[in-house]
């Protein structure tokens, strides 16, 4: 008969307990996360039934979501163009039929996201050392500056351009100052979390060697967090070119004054024709920002 070591008898034993933690951890989550989807369920009326007329003049009860799934069906086919190979150069040139109001509205819509991301890149990269727990020179500094990127990314971007249409009258500049404070909080937050996963040693180097805070951080963080930076900021302005393709329904600029003309007088196939163009521009967008993060990259790891 072979006997066990006292000291492996133990290992299986804490290892027994460990899964048996780790079991009831699970169920715990579990059961908090599906008592939370019935709650906001039920909040949202996720569940809701109510009663509708069917074609023969009954009432019938049904799930208002697969009730109103055939007319979302119903209004995206009004926003599909009707196009023929016979007079395809017809019905394209009838689908895009204001393409020069709406490619200048479009270079305003990228000029506004470009503005907005470049505030936003040198206000949130600014703060971030401050909000960053392990650079940061002092517990007030650190509160405040937490508390400034909150609120700036808390409060939506369309709250921001109407307080800015107000102060500056409609136009561009609502609309990149309403961005670009946006894109402060959100940078800023990213920025600041990069910060603190930095190695500290290249930091106390520099500090030993009497270098001020801002030695520190230029010498120290900086070269550590440019392709994390570079990144966040691409797609972010990714984000932005989305973000003020909508801001201009309320008077910021861009081609939002474009859909809401198109909503407001139920103009579906412009609607789908703006939306084409968007979707072409940010996937442009995404492809380029990747091949430039991609190429970052690609001189850290040979640098």
């Amino acid at each position: 008969m072979t006997l066990v070591p006292p000291s492996v008898l133990a290992f299986e034993r804490d290892y027994a307990a460990q899964r048996n933690r780790s079991r009831l951890t699970f169920l715990g989550v579990t059961l908090i996360f599906l008592v939370l989807f019935l709650v906001t369920a039920n909040f949202s009326d996720f569940f809701k039934v109510s009663q509708i007329t069917l074609s023969d003049g009954s009432r019938a009860e049904r799930w208002v979501l697969l009730a109103g799934l055939p007319r979302l069906g119903e209004y995206l086919w009004k926003t599909i163009p009707a196009l023929s190979l016979d007079s395809l150069g017809a019905d394209l040139a009838s689908w895009f039929w204001r393409w020069k109001v709406w490619l200048w509205l479009l270079l305003e819509t990228i000029l506004i996201a470009f503005m907005a991301t470049v505030l936003g890149l040198v206000g949130g990269f600014l703060l971030s050392f401050l909000a960053a727990r392990n650079l940061t020179p002092g517990p007030v500094t650190l509160w405040i500056s937490r508390r400034a990127l909150e609120i700036a990314r808390t409060v939506p971007e369309l709250v921001f351009a109407l307080i800015f249409v107000f102060c500056f009258g409609a136009g561009p500049l609502a609309g990149v100052l309403a961005i670009a404070l946006h894109t402060v909080g959100s940078l800023g937050k990213l920025y600041s979390e990069v910060n603190e996963n930095a190695d500290m040693r290249p930091l106390e180097g520099v500090k030993a060697s009497g270098g001020s805070w801002f030695d520190q951080i230029r010498y120290g963080i900086v070269p550590q967090i440019m392709p994390n930076i570079i990144s966040y900021t691409l797609l972010r302005f990714e984000i932005n070119v989305r973000s003020s393709s909508i801001i201009g329904y309320v008077g910021a600029g861009g081609l939002g004054q474009e859909f809401r003309t198109a909503l407001s007088y139920q103009e579906y196939t412009d609607l789908s024709a703006l939306f084409l163009i968007i979707l072409v521009t940010v996937t442009v967008i995404d492809w380029v920002s990747e091949k430039i993060r991609h190429h970052i990259i690609g001189l850290e790891r040979t640098a």
